[in-house]
């Protein structure tokens, strides 16, 4: 979590802020840490970063054009130090992957202090504002956007300290004693959580106009019982990309081999899946270390989840290979070009076997 001084620093640049750039990633905790800091602040601009684990100059000529005066970074792996030396306002980052060394830039991140802390973005960016008042309008039982940062935190496989409040407000979206897995596969949260998860699928310009519509949500209702049409317009777009999801899901689900691996590689030119796939069938599969990869552009994508750590054996197998990776310690994702693929893989296994927690 945040400091007392540091939420104070942070709400002070973002009060003073005229026009601040939002640089979120492309999942469920990117934005709803972008929403959640939006809603509040109500100023600024949102930009996502996807498909890429860092920010770099690349990105400049995409908010170069737009008058900001600060740029707020959320759940974004690594900031090449290039793109903070070109930035033309100060930049404040909010993050909880691995710790990063990089001058002139405002660095928020649990593990700096404890290596093991497991915040999410979502859950600072609540601490930011779960105490504000928006103009004259007080918060009566709970900040209005409390579903907003459930979803973010759930759907990045951490249980809030609020989950009491909220299941006392929302006693219909899931049981207090839910585990996460329980949350987010059987219980209308988690429904939500997978419709902000498929926000992200498709075109950029579909994506950018499926956020703007979310942006505009203000219950969780809306979704799942299609009371607006903002809601309407949500669901229609998830069960259109859900029924590509099942399809992989049950796909992989029928897999007989009895390796301690289960080893998923799909072909879908038109969604990628990889991380949400992983996810779900870590925790139908507890037993198995989970490998989904996807084939594009002459290089596999993958995600990689465990019930132990495993990001050392992921970074060992990446040790002379064309390919890039990292993540948190059982949850992980890499790039690997295809004639290195093999290889990797090998590696990999490898490593996996050297670890007391595999089951060989």
């Amino acid at each position: 979590m945040l400091s007392p001084k540091q939420v104070k620093t942070v709400q002070k640049k973002l009060q003073s802020a005229q026009y601040p750039i939002y640089i979120h990633d492309d999942d469920p905790d990117g934005l709803c840490s972008f929403m959640l800091l939006y809603n509040q602040y109500l100023e600024g601009q949102g930009f996502m970063l996807k498909a890429a684990p860092k920010l770099d100059t690349r990105f400049h000529p995409k908010i170069n054009h737009i008058n900001y005066d600060l740029i707020v970074v959320l759940d974004i792996p690594q900031i090449e130090q290039d793109f903070i030396d070109q930035a033309k306002s100060q930049i404040m980052w909010i993050d909880h992957h691995q710790v990063q060394d990089q001058q002139k830039v405002l660095y928020y991140n649990p593990r700096i202090k404890d290596d093991k802390a497991y915040i999410p973005t979502t859950r600072m960016a609540y601490q930011i504002i779960e105490k504000k008042i928006r103009g004259h309008k007080k918060y009566a039982e709970a900040n209005p956007d409390l579903w907003i940062a459930m979803v973010g935190c759930l759907s990045d496989w951490h249980m809030p300290d609020f989950t009491k409040k909220f299941c006392k407000i929302y006693p219909d979206l899931m049981e207090k004693d839910d585990d996460i897995g329980t949350a987010l596969y059987a219980q209308p949260i988690g429904t939500v959580a997978k419709v902000f998860a498929f926000i992200y699928k498709g075109k950029t310009k579909e994506v950018y106009r499926n956020i703007k519509v979310a942006m505009k949500i203000k219950s969780p209702y809306e979704i799942l019982n299609q009371t607006t049409d903002k809601g309407k317009y949500l669901w229609k777009m998830y069960t259109k990309i859900n029924g590509a999801y099942e399809t992989h899901i049950k796909a992989a689900g029928k897999q007989k081999d009895k390796s301690p691996i289960l080893h998923y590689n799909y072909i879908d030119s038109q969604f990628s899946f990889t991380a949400t796939l992983a996810t779900e069938l870590q925790f139908h599969h507890k037993d198995k270390v989970i490998l989904i990869t996807r084939k594009s552009e002459g290089k596999y994508k993958c995600s990689i989840r465990a019930q132990f750590p495993i990001i050392e054996p992921l970074q060992a197998a990446l040790e002379g290979v064309e390919g890039y990776g990292g993540g948190h310690p059982s949850a992980c994702g890499a790039v690997v070009a295809e004639e290195d693929w093999d290889g990797f893989l090998k590696r990999f296994k490898e490593e996996l076997k050297k670890l007391k927690e595999f089951d060989k």
